[in-house]
């Protein structure tokens, strides 16, 4: 079976953006269904049309949730004890993403110890935005053709006339979850695949999700000794907090290439948001980012909060992280734009 032709795009189909240590071979072609077994593609297929039921389920139903959340705060249903359990299950897992699968397991912005190690990638797995080798190989394929031809998730696929981002708005922020073109994880992620112990958390990814969606009721339930607590948990600390969370996720690839600042030279459209500093953790300081992708602290001037950044330093002070690779200002003042 041959690889199918790739996805027409606008995309200037420049080299590949090789500033990611970790990725294998930036040579590969944006057609990412590309295996070295060519007998094993219809096992892929069908286990990436299976993943494609489950993500409709996990984002639609939350996104429901948000909009229902609204009318159910204002008239009920919303106690102090769900504000904790949704705030801390949001901290837990959301900087399980950016600290662990993303500026440790994608970038290598510092080394961890084990137990360190293991705990980001459970942390990174209660976001239920994928299982931990998946979410870093997507995410080293978008640094390697960022806004170009092969980036899995560009808002300007499909041109920059106003429809066009439109519908490039909308593909970045969650369509491209539904591709069934998968990104070769030998090629994107070989350091993942050789560790064991992300091999088994990955693995555990089902169980991880069962985790995420039931503990707050359960927390909710006897905390409160009532059926009712479970309900409200499970409503604010799941489903709001599922969906918030994948939402400013999204908005990093969507909005964080569309608009907002850009101080420093990149190869591509990437962007600083500030809004969404606090909700995404420090992550919306995305124009940064792209023009130094190791740096584990993104909001780098004078009152950019980033709470990821704050997080690995404690980590660092704790000894549990080390080798971080903090914001030097001669690598910024090359980058910045003067």
């Amino acid at each position: 079976m041959t690889s199918p032709a790739p996805r027409r795009s606008t995309l200037d189909p420049r080299v590949a953006d090789t500033s990611n240590a970790h990725v294998a071979d930036t040579s590969i072609r944006g057609d990412s269904t590309s295996v070295e077994d060519a007998g094993a593609l219809p096992e892929l297929e069908r286990k990436g049309k299976v993943e494609q039921v489950a993500l409709f389920g996990f984002i639609i139903i939350p996104f429901l949730a948000i909009l229902a959340a609204i009318p159910m705060a204002w008239g009920w249903g919303l106690g102090w004890h769900d504000v904790v359990i949704a705030t801390v299950m949001y901290a837990v897992a959301g900087h399980g993403i950016t600290v662990g699968f993303h500026r440790y397991f994608t970038h290598g912005s510092f080394k961890a110890r084990r137990p360190l190690k293991i705990a980001l990638a459970i942390a990174g797995s209660l976001a239920i935005e994928g299982p931990v080798i998946r979410w870093v190989a997507d995410h080293r394929r978008h640094h390697a053709f960022s806004d170009r031809e092969g980036d899995p998730h560009s808002p300007w696929r499909y041109g920059e006339t106003v429809p066009a981002l439109i519908k490039g708005l909308w593909w970045a922020h969650s369509g491209w979850l539904f591709d069934v073109e998968l990104t070769p994880q030998a090629k994107y992620a070989p350091d993942l695949l050789a560790d064991k112990d992300l091999r088994r958390v990955d693995a555990a990814f089902p169980a991880l999700v069962a985790v995420s969606v039931l503990a707050p009721a359960v927390v909710g339930g006897v905390w409160s000794m009532s059926w009712q607590g479970a309900a409200t948990a499970f409503f604010w600390a799941t489903l709001v907090r599922i969906g918030l969370l994948h939402h400013v996720t999204w908005s990093i690839n969507s909005i964080c290439h569309a608009v907002g600042e850009r101080p420093f030279t990149t190869r591509d459209k990437s962007a600083n948001v500030w809004w969404l500093a606090i909700l995404s953790m420090g992550e919306s300081w995305h124009n940064l980012h792209h023009a130094d992708p190791t740096c584990a602290r993104h909001g780098v001037d004078r009152g950019q909060l980033d709470s990821s950044a704050r997080t690995i330093w404690a980590l660092e002070k704790l000894g549990w992280a080390y080798d971080v690779r903090w914001p030097r200002r001669e690598r910024l003042d090359v980058r910045r734009i003067r």
